[in-house]
This record gives C-alpha cells, sequence and structure tokens, in this order.
C-alpha cells in the first residue's frame, strides 16, 4: 500500500525573517532573474470533490484523508490583507483555486471584498477563478454580483466514461456542460477550458474538444501532464507534447500561431485559421516557460510558494497572527521575492531524463497550492 503523504509540514514553512530595514513599496521588486510580481494565485481551500488521477488520486485522498482544520484557514479578512501587500508590489492579477474553490463557505463575500482592491495605478483588479464547475450553475450568478470577471473550468474529456474515469466521482459532463454555459450567461468571461491530457487516458479526446469549443465563446488550452507534487505517479512516457497536440489538431483544423497577451502568459496562443475561434497550449514540460513566469502562490494556510514545483513555503500566516504590521509583512514579502531564483521546468526540461521519482517526493501537492 502506498504510503500516505503529508502534504507541507510547518518545519518546510518556517516564518520569513523581517528586514531589519523596512521599506515602502515600488510597485517593481524583481527576483534575481529580473522577474516581476504581477500575479497571485491564492488556494482558499485544500478540500475538492473530484478524485482527478493528476491531482488528487483516490488510493492517497481517500475517505480517511485528513483536511486542514478549518482554524488553519486564512481567514477572509487575512486573505485580503495579504492581497492589498501584494498588490503593492505589483500584482494586477489575483486567481482563486483549491482544491475546489467553490467548496470554501462564503467565497462569495471572498469575491466581493477582494473586488473592491484596486492596482496601484487605480485600476480594476483582475480577478478570477479556477473551478471544476461542479458548483457553479448553482454559484455563477452571485459570483459575478460579487465582482468576480471571468473563470477558468477544469474539463478533461467530453466523453463521459473517460471524463468519469479522470475524476474518479462518477461526475457528468453535461454538468460540467450546465456550469459553463451559466457562467457566460451570467457575463462571467471570456471563459477558458483547460484540459490536462494524459496519455493513454484521455488523448483521444483532443480533437473531440476542439471540434466542440470551436465557434463558441470559450478558449479550449491543452496542458501538459505535470510532474507536480508525489501523489500522481508522473510519467514521462504519459506526456503529449504540445507540438503533438497542435499537429493532431491542425491536421484537422489548420492552425496560425498567436501573440501573447502580456509577459508572462502561461498559454502559448493558437487561432483556426477559418476563424472560428482560439487555443492554448501550456507546455511546461516540453517548453518551459520559467524565464518570464511571474506569479506567487498563496496557500490556504497562508504559506507562500515562489513556484509550483517547490518543495517549501513561506509561513506568512505566522507574521499575520503574531500581530507584525503590513510594513514588516510586506518588507519580507519583498525580501523574498528578491530571492526568488526559481526555474524548476526548465532545468527539467534540459535533463528530462534524469528526473527519478525519489527527486520530486517532497514537492508540494497542487491540491495544496492550487495549479
Amino acid at each position: 500500500m502506498a504510503e500516505k503523504i503529508i502534504i507541507l509540514s510547518d518545519s518546510r514553512s518556517p516564518a520569513p525573517a523581517i528586514p531589519a530595514l523596512l521599506e515602502t513599496p515600488t510597485g517593481s521588486v524583481r527576483d534575481q532573474l529580473a522577474r516581476p510580481l504581477h500575479d497571485l494565485r491564492i488556494s482558499v481551500t485544500d478540500r475538492c470533490n473530484f478524485r482527478c488521477v493528476y491531482c488528487m488520486p483516490k488510493a492517497l485522498f481517500d475517505k480517511d484523508y485528513q483536511y486542514l482544520p478549518h482554524d488553519s484557514l486564512l481567514s477572509f479578512e487575512e486573505i485580503t490583507r495579504l492581497a492589498q501587500l501584494f498588490i503593492a508590489h505589483g500584482v494586477e492579477k489575483i486567481r482563486l483555486t483549491g482544491g475546489e474553490p467553490l467548496l470554501r463557505k462564503n467565497i462569495e463575500k471572498l469575491v466581493g471584498m477582494l473586488s473592491e482592491l484596486k492596482t496601484r495605478d487605480g485600476g480594476r483588479l483582475d480577478l478570477t477563478l479556477t473551478t471544476n464547475a461542479s458548483l457553479l450553475a448553482k454559484k455563477a450568478q452571485s459570483l459575478k454580483d460579487a465582482g468576480l470577471q471571468r473563470i477558468t473550468v477544469s474539463l478533461d474529456a467530453l466523453d463521459d466514461a473517460v471524463f468519469k474515469r479522470m475524476n474518479d466521482v462518477d461526475f457528468a459532463v453535461d454538468d460540467v456542460l450546465r456550469g459553463i454555459d451559466m457562467a457566460h450567461q451570467v457575463g462571467l468571461g471570456p471563459i477558458k477550458i483547460n484540459m490536462v491530457v494524459k496519455a493513454g487516458m484521455n488523448d483521444q479526446e483532443i480533437l473531440p474538444m476542439a471540434r466542440h469549443f470551436r465557434h463558441t465563446p470559450y478558449i479550449l488550452r491543452f496542458i501538459e501532464y505535470m510532474d507536480v507534487g508525489a501523489s500522481n505517479g508522473w510519467n514521462l512516457a504519459e506526456v503529449i507534447p504540445s507540438a503533438e497536440i497542435v499537429r493532431r489538431i491542425g491536421a484537422e483544423l489548420p492552425l496560425l500561431p498567436l501573440q501573447a497577451n502580456y509577459p508572462g502568459e502561461t498559454a502559448a496562443r493558437w487561432r483556426y485559421a477559418d476563424g472560428a475561434g482560439e487555443i492554448g497550449l501550456i507546455s511546461s514540460v516540453t517548453e518551459a516557460f520559467c524565464h518570464d513566469c511571474t506569479r506567487a502562490r498563496l496557500s490556504t494556510e497562508g504559506k507562500l510558494f515562489t513556484c509550483l514545483f517547490a518543495t517549501g513555503g513561506h509561513d506568512l500566516r505566522a507574521l499575520l497572527r503574531a500581530g507584525r504590521s503590513d510594513a514588516e509583512i510586506s518588507s519580507a514579502v519583498a525580501q523574498l521575492w528578491r530571492a526568488r531564483g526559481d526555474r524548476y521546468s526548465e532545468l527539467r526540461t534540459i535533463n528530462t531524463s534524469g528526473i527519478e521519482r525519489s527527486s520530486r517526493a517532497n514537492k508540494v501537492e497542487m491540491s495544496y497550492i492550487g495549479g
């Protein structure tokens, strides 16, 4: 039997040091590779009602799995306070994630609190959320009313049997599609659809997904199966390279490349030659994009991670609950970002054949840190 994995212990996420000299944020903090801090992904819960094979496999995340107690989670007030400090350093985009963020009780209240924040230049914060859409039809209107601008939905197949094997909880495709359509009706958009492609499990769904979402207002994005965490049994042989996905689609539906919308965008963009829409390719395994990664991640219990593939974080919750001032926490965040040199995917791409499971055993789980 596989050993249960404890996602992260406090001993591996110490509270960051407070710099002796506090600083006033300038909005342009840079890391060791001159990358700015532009995006903040906030995991609001470690709970999920799916058991996707690449994220929370049922063999490990079973009915006896112990989730974090509620008092360990950041409160909405703590999340909002930290978000404001990150905005002062240049963050203009916040994505709520999980787990499944719509499982967090009164999530609309948090959306409303964050929607009132402004960027450094007084503009509107780009506020978005990633969901499996299981509760989206029910919550779309209230999320829009609270100030959410757009959503990203995870959908790994159109064939019901394949999708149910992927989510492993017998959840139907039609219920996801209903949630997507409801989100569109209430004005959450543009809506992006994320498909994680795993060879031998759902790669036969690449073309059906492309055909289905052509001539729709939705943007379909294909994600290479990534070696996030240690619980999903990742194997390079199960990765379908983005170049192969483009080849398969392009053979039937010709594609043309598009420019990125902004520096640091995760997905390479392509459009159908006949003008029927666009797709995206997220290629963390074969075409790493670490060089312009501008994302920080905040776990549901307030640990700051500077890379999706991190083995440890920095406990900002400890600073909050110790009564540290905004200036102290802000200066600590700036110091952490300046020390950041993460480029795991680039190093892994250089030496993909040399990856061993043992080298990944301590990486944080995606269900804890958010995708």
